[in-house]
């Protein structure tokens, strides 16, 4: 850019020791000495091998690149700080699961032959490597006057289409070739990165729109040298392109430019409602002009955040020389504009284009594995008697407790193979509801599982769900006390197998085994509510563990724990007995119930 925007006064308070808490090796804190050092000539080699970036982890990162001119102005070429950059995304890689680096422009001071031979021969690093990235053209890479249509310039001789041609990344070129979009696979799908010239002309933006009609389903990072402004604000050029592209385009999520600075933020709401996010970043007006400094954009699909970082490979890998005083303020950014974190629920934000189909139910006979004791799901509303479907016998019927009923509910866990839920309306004080147990004589009643055993449910409990009145409920257990058993250790009144919602709420298996006289028992962690959960507890006739979406809790007990003690009691679901007397009932809805005579691993588990 030729000017700045504006200065930040708080840049100075930015550059202080606060950012040493984020520098990225605390040996850098010891290496930063006052001395001067010479800046170094060349690149070290980039390290051998082949660029193999992981498509199917849910953490990915994509690496930003702002404007380089100052590095690469006439007779003051030097490559050295974004050799550096380039190497560090060699390096770091496999790390930080680094699937692409995106340049935004002005890549050069004067848009000069040798300039751009300087930067070119720079990105051989990665193109010995097969790395995939983008480059585009900035006012000062062209003649700032004209548009994609200028014709030949030394920007395209080094970074036209011919470039990219063989890259796996590589989709495609606007036929006047300064505009280009680039493909690749990350968190199991695709992405793009649309990436267009510091001045669109019509024949830019109908290029543009094909592309996007052509890949109706893939997210978009777009990419361009001027958007943004400064915080809240774009550039009368910026708006045009949110005007005519970025608005009407659910696809394009999120936008980097570069060209002002200090760097900024903004958002817009598009026309389908949905945010998007538009960030500046520059640092050429920074010691050593920005000193090829790079911006991070970790995606983590599971947490639903892009935590962004801004660092100084150069710098960083000068520390253990020593760093004068700039260097020492510059090796890593730890401001509000320059490391911050980016909230997305990515599935909902790519509904209304690339919707996540439902996964449909699964016949029962699916889940009927071998050792199935008994199987129940609630695909329909609770009338009478509900059958096992492992064909065992052991039926369900209602209970009700106070004229407490049972409801239906097509809310269901995403993952559960039934497509249906019971709504229990239990209530302590006075104690009202209604649950269900298995008939006299069912098998399951009898049945010690000393071999081991896996019980499954899914559970949602609602926003009101208060522990004063709902805490203890089960979910799943077994009718009898220890006492009736001639098993007093502890409390006599304790019924013999209980999986309860504690007050966290949060499941809680509390057992007599058949090697113990005590309760042993299994703590799970608070779990969410108005969010639907599945959880396992699995013996494998030594141990017990407890699952919480398919993950083992911390207070999984060491003891050997073999069987379950019984007296030839019913079972419950969404009951739990005190002193042989229902005592608490359930508040909440609960999805499929399985209950296995071995112990399963968690591919096993209904969920998969």
């Amino acid at each position: 850019m030729c000017t700045s925007h504006d200065h930040d006064p708080g840049e100075a308070a930015q550059a202080g020791a606060g950012r040493r808490s984020f520098l990225r090796a605390t040996a850098l804190l010891g290496a930063a000495a006052t001395a001067s050092v010479a800046v170094p000539a060349v690149a070290e080699a980039a390290p051998a091998g082949n660029w193999r970036p992981d498509a199917d982890s849910r953490r990915f990162t994509l690496a930003v690149m702002p404007d380089t001119q100052y590095l690469f102005d006439g007779p003051s070429i030097n490559p050295a700080p974004i050799e550096a950059s380039l190497r560090y995304l060699l390096e770091h890689g496999r790390e930080d699961n680094i699937v692409f680096l995106s340049h935004l422009g002005d890549l050069t001071e004067n848009g000069a032959k040798d300039e751009f031979a300087a930067i070119g021969k720079a990105f051989e690093l990665l193109d010995r490597r097969g790395v995939g990235y983008s480059v585009l053209a900035g006012n000062h890479d062209v003649k700032s006057s004209t548009n994609d249509q200028r014709g030949a310039t030394p920007y395209l001789d080094t970074f036209g289409p011919d470039r990219f041609q063989g890259k796996s990344t590589f989709g495609g070129a606007s036929s006047d070739g300064y505009n280009t979009y680039h493909l690749f696979r990350a968190a199991g799908r695709e992405w793009m990165v649309l990436a267009l010239d510091w001045r669109l002309s019509e024949n830019g933006y109908a290029w543009a729109k094909d592309v996007l009609a052509r890949h109706p389903k893939t997210p978009v990072v777009l990419t361009t040298h001027e958007l943004v402004v400064g915080d809240d604000e774009l550039s009368s050029y910026g708006q045009q392109l949110w005007d005519q592209l970025v608005k009407d385009h659910d696809q394009i999520f999120l936008t980097l430019n570069g060209h002002y600075w200090p760097a900024g933020r903004a958002t817009r709401k598009n026309a389908a409602g949905n945010d998007v996010h538009l960030h500046l970043t520059n640092y050429q007006n920074r010691y050593f002009g920005g000193a090829a400094m790079i911006r991070l954009y970790h995606f983590d699909l599971d947490r639903n955040v892009i935590d962004v970082e801004t660092v100084s490979p150069w710098i960083l890998g000068r520390a253990a020389k020593g760093l004068n005083e700039l260097e020492r303020q510059e090796i890593e950014l730890s401001g509000d504009a320059d490391r911050f974190s980016v909230d997305i629920d990515f599935a909902d934000r790519f509904s209304g284009f690339a919707p996540v189909p439902a996964r449909p139910a699964r016949p029962a006979s699916k889940m009927l594995i071998r050792g199935t004791a008994a199987y129940w799901r609630f695909d329909s509303p609770a009338s009478g008697t509900i059958r096992d479907l492992s064909g065992h016998g052991n039926d369900l019927t209602v209970v009700s407790v106070g004229g407490g009923t049972l409801g239906w509910s097509a809310d269901h866990h995403p993952d559960q193979p039934g497509h249906g839920s019971l709504e229990f309306t239990g209530f302590k004080s006075p104690l009202k509801g209604a649950y269900l147990r298995t008939v006299d004589g069912a098998p399951l009643n009898r049945a010690t599982f000393r071999d081991g055993y896996t019980i499954e449910a899914f559970y949602r409990v609602p926003a009101d769900w208060d522990a004063s009145h709902n805490a203890w409920a089960g979910l799943v257990g077994r009718s009898g006390t220890g006492g009736a058993a001639g098993k007093t250790e502890g409390d006599p009144d304790e019924p013999l197998a209980t999986l309860s919602l504690s007050d966290g709420p949060g499941p809680q298996w509390a057992v007599r085994p058949l090697n113990q006289q005590g309760i042993a028992t299994n703590w799970g962690d608070e779990t969410a509510r108005e969010e639907w959960w599945h959880v396992a507890v699995v013996n494998d006739g030594r141990h017990t563990t407890m699952y919480a979406q398919s993950s083992p809790v911390a207070r999984n007990p060491h003891a050997t724990a073999i069987g379950l003690t019984t007296v030839g009691l019913p079972w419950l679901l969404g009951g739990y007995e005190y002193g042989g007397k229902i005592d608490q009932i359930l508040y909440g809805r609960l999805g499929d119930v399985r209950i296995v005579e071995r112990a399963l691993p968690v591919t096993s588990f209904m969920t998969h």
